[in-house]
């Protein structure tokens, strides 16, 4: 295979060839085909598929996050991915940056939440030295699972008028990267609005909390492959090293490559990792049960 041809095989499955999505139906393909994507082009750039160049049909000239709101293929791109997230059919998993949503299919989110999230998720988390969680995030915690859904708006009034938005994002991110809250609906006059996760999914975070992360890693680096067509060790690295150690990364690989599943493919002046030529078609991901 040669480079080209391997950025062509992305462009087609990542929607980059003229074929856009439109419908929800289209989206809910789209995002169970490639697995996960991020909403807008990341600096540094992370090999993943993004959704506004799926709803675009192109990656030619996309807004990034910030520049996201001067760019009228964004909202309607945002409308078309909240519509997946209030049927359940995909859920935020933000570690990149709290501004591009991260969005994970809702069949293999299971694996992302045995990355990730908590074994224990109706603990109230407490603040402290040795505690991942500010003050602020546990007074939000408490406040999503007592009055959850609710939105952004809403909940700095009950928390008190002096606390900032970027204060608030802040926690709402620290929650959020433990997978202790998701964003279930937004609308134009309250913003977003939040619930606790094991409430809005709790089918997906009782499997995510069943499996092991050995399991999970193995099954989600099969699907990272088959959505970036083959990667190198450093892109692995760089995708997977959000969630888990890249030493663990890389032994899951030798031990999928041991085991077969995983083989070495030369593109160009490169050798790459891909899903075992006899594993395309047979190896798939069970999906959660809704």
């Amino acid at each position: 295979m040669t480079e080209q041809e391997l950025q062509q095989l992305r462009r087609e499955k990542w929607h980059l060839d003229g074929c856009p999505i439109r419908t929800l139906e289209d989206a809910r393909s789209f995002l169970e085909q490639v697995g996960f994507c991020i909403m807008y082009p990341h600096t540094p750039a992370i090999l993943v598929p993004t959704f506004i160049g799926a709803w675009a049909g192109s990656d030619d000239k996309l807004p990034t996050w910030q520049h996201a709101f001067a760019d009228s293929r964004a909202q309607q791109a945002t409308d078309l991915m909240v519509r997946l997230l209030r049927e359940r059919d995909a859920y935020e998993a933000n570690r990149f940056d709290d501004n591009n949503a991260f969005l994970v299919a809702g069949s293999i989110f299971p694996y992302f939440y045995a990355l990730i999230g908590e074994r224990n998720p109706k603990h109230v988390p407490e603040p402290g030295h040795r505690s991942e969680y500010s003050q602020l995030a546990c007074d939000a915690f408490e406040l999503i699972r007592r009055a959850g859904p609710i939105s952004k708006q809403k909940m700095r009034e009950m928390l008190g008028g002096s606390v900032s938005i970027a204060a608030l994002d802040r926690a709402l991110g620290e929650l959020g990267a433990k997978l202790r809250i998701s964003r279930v609906d937004y609308n134009p006059r309250e913003g977003s609005f939040w619930d606790v996760l094991y409430r809005w999914a709790p089918d997906a975070v009782h499997e995510g909390m069943n499996l092991s992360v050995g399991e999970a890693l193995s099954a989600l680096l099969s699907k990272y492959l088959d959505c970036v067509i083959a990667a190198d060790q450093q892109e692995l690295d760089n995708f997977f090293g959000n969630f888990v150690p890249r030493s663990r990364v890389k032994e899951s690989v030798n031990v999928l490559l041991n085991a077969r599943e995983l083989e070495y493919i030369r593109v160009g002046n490169r050798s790459l990792v891909q899903v075992t030529t006899a594993q395309v078609t047979s190896h798939s991901i069970a999906p959660a049960q809704k």
